[in-house]
């Protein structure tokens, strides 16, 4: 039941990434993220109603006022990604968050990684440098400077770390109440923390969520599903393993930026390094 669950996640996150880069070439990427926490709101909201509320335990509030912070920065630098790269591109190196995770376990919580988690965290790097390597198709060293020099990139592992960093509270969040409240909380903290920024940054932007509604509320719904599924996965089985099989997003990004964006000179481009990082993904997960 849970890899149905942890598949769902991965899938819905693929889609919920398609409709911001949609949104996000009508709007700027402040409105998009304020949407996407808004509109995800009264679905977590319901869910939570439907399950019933649960029992609130020590470090709940803690951990979601640092989730609110953390998935703001996270999911901006997210979206100006996606605005200036390719689905294709962002998705597979976005999951360098789970290099990321090894680390701040290591220092945060002592979790000392196995021969099999540095050997996946060099697969990994592996594959980012095969990505830029089919991009840029240049001297060896041109992919070590294409992290720094294109601007798609640097947002993409701003978002990385930060996405890191909020896993771990959001993980807090569910063990001090349950997956359907800790989503809902962790989002309406998210929204509070959005709205100032984006009426300052964005507020002439506000007026065109009403053209674009259904599309908000579809990507409302999709990244509802994704964070609601992968939440109760966590609670069936151990988070290493959901982690794991979510990684087929990889995959469904690719389908998607093959299909529906037309990314085809990119896909075949990129599409080893892709397969290197999911690789790598999952020997940090399951060995690491």
């Amino acid at each position: 039941m849970w890899v149905l669950l942890a598949l769902g996640s991965g899938l819905f996150q693929t889609l919920r990434n398609m409709l911001m880069k949609q949104i996000g070439h009508s709007l700027d990427e402040t409105i998009n993220v304020w949407g996407r926490f808004a509109f995800l709101v009264p679905f977590a909201g319901a869910a939570s109603l439907w399950n019933g509320v649960p029992e609130i335990r020590e470090g709940f509030w803690g951990a979601c006022i640092l989730v609110g912070f953390t998935q703001t920065i996270a999911v901006l630098a997210l979206s100006r990604a996606l605005k200036v790269s390719d689905l294709s591109m962002v998705t597979p190196l976005w999951k360098l968050s789970l290099i990321v995770l090894v680390i701040w376990g290591y220092v945060a919580l002592g979790e000392q990684p196995t021969a099999g988690g540095v050997a996946g965290v060099l697969v990994s790097l592996a594959g980012v440098y095969l990505i830029n390597m089919g991009r840029t198709r240049t001297a060896w060293w041109a992919p070590f400077a294409a992290a720094v020099s294109d601007a798609g990139q640097r947002w993409t592992l701003v978002s990385a770390v930060f996405y890191a960093l909020g896993v771990v509270y959001m993980k807090q969040l569910v063990l001090a109440s349950d997956p359907y409240f800790g989503a809902f909380m962790a989002y309406v903290s998210a929204t509070l923390v959005i709205t100032p920024y984006a009426l300052r940054r964005s507020g002439h932007h506000f007026p065109h969520v009403l053209r674009l509604w259904k599309e908000f509320v579809m990507l409302g719904a999709f990244a509802a599903v994704s964070i609601i599924l992968g939440a109760v996965a966590y609670t069936l089985t151990l988070s290493s393993y959901v982690e794991a099989v979510k990684q087929v997003e990889i995959l469904f990004a690719l389908g998607i930026g093959y299909l529906v964006f037309h990314e085809r000179a990119r896909v075949r481009a990129i599409w080893p390094g892709a397969l290197a990082i999911l690789a790598g993904a999952v020997m940090i997960r399951l060995w690491g």
